[in-house]
Order: C-alpha cells, then structure tokens, then sequence
C-alpha cells in the first residue's frame, strides 16, 4: 500500500536514486571485498588504512577516521587488528604527544604496494561499463553530494 510520502514524486525520485546508487556500491563492494580478502588476506577497511597512510604517509587515527569516514572505535578495531598482523605500528607523535602516529610496517608496505595495482585494476574494470565522461560526471555528482550532506 503506498502511503502519502511515497506518493510524493520528490521523494519517489530521492528513493529510487538512493536504493540505486547503495545496490551500486553493494555490487562493486560485492566483486572487489573478497579479492582483497582472498589474494591479500584484509578486509575492505584495513585495505582503506593501509591505502590511506601509503598514500597520504604517517597519521594520526584522527585523521584517519576523516580520511576513511569511519567511527574512532570501529577505526581502533581494525588498527588494532592491522597491528596484530604486523602490517601497521602506532607510534609517538612528534606534533601532539597526546595522539599516536600511525604508520605503515615494512610488511604493510610491501603488502599494499602489491595489492594496490590489482585492486585499481578491477575498480578500472569495474567502471569500464561508464564511458570516461560519465566516470567523471559520477565523481562530481558524488561529490557534490557528500559535500551537501556534510552540511
């Protein structure tokens, strides 16, 4: 039975885009997660932290969570997790003595530098169904959009 918001055709269109782009994200998350698993042994988070200081270098978990949007308590679940495996080391912070570096172990760089090139592979696969314009209008749309929501 459709009740009086769904008829509204503004929220009918806000819905349908949403249920579009989670099953979208879904889907993705769905082809990409168990590679990363499988062939490197870390799931979708620790993957983001590792990619995260190797790109971004040293941080503190604070940083951290806004790098990734993710909670500080689920953040320490998975930088303790990483730590245990010998794939990242908290550290002194030179800037702030109150808050930890986190950084890459030798063993973590090495992992994320081997993992890295085949995960963006198959993101480059994965997306190859959008033409590169329409690749470059999503990001903008989502941009656009998680920028709004933040507000």
């Amino acid at each position: 039975m459709r009740t009086a918001v769904t008829r509204d055709p503004a929220t009918r269109r806000a819905l349908s885009a949403f249920v579009k782009l989670r099953r979208a994200v879904n889907t993705l998350s769905a082809r990409l997660n168990p590679v990363l698993q499988k062939d490197h042994g870390v799931t979708e988070s620790q993957f983001g932290v590792l990619e995260a200081l190797w790109h971004l270098g040293p941080m503190p978990q604070a940083r951290l969570c806004e790098k990734l949007l993710v909670s500080g308590s689920n953040l320490t679940t998975v930088i303790d997790n990483l730590e245990r495996s010998g794939l990242v080391h908290r550290g002194d912070n030179p800037d702030d003595r109150r808050a930890h570096l986190v950084r890459l172990s030798p063993k973590g760089e090495a992992l994320i530098a081997r993992a890295f090139p085949d995960h963006a592979a198959r993101v480059t696969a994965l997306l190859g169904a959008l033409t590169a314009a329409e690749q470059q209008q999503l990001g903008q749309l989502c941009r656009k959009l998680g920028l709004a929501s933040q507000r």
